[in-house]
């Protein structure tokens, strides 16, 4: 099949750890996937085998900790 492009739009807390190896196998397959996560976040870290954009959020990285 030829590569195609994937929008993601994680959640912190989903089911993002499954879905992180899903999307490297696609971008290492060629499609061109890009997620698109807050700047502030738990799990959701760049890879080489996606596009990382990142939004600002308006809390800071100890009240997102302690929300967990």
């Amino acid at each position: 099949a030829a590569g195609g492009k994937l929008l993601v739009l994680p959640v912190d807390g989903s089911h993002w750890l499954s879905m992180r190896e899903v999307l490297d196998h696609l971008g290492q397959k060629g499609h061109e996937v890009v997620v698109v996560a807050p700047e502030i976040n738990i799990h959701i870290k760049p890879s080489d085998n996606f596009i990382m954009k990142m939004y600002p959020i308006p809390f800071t990285k100890e009240e997102v900790d302690g929300s967990i």
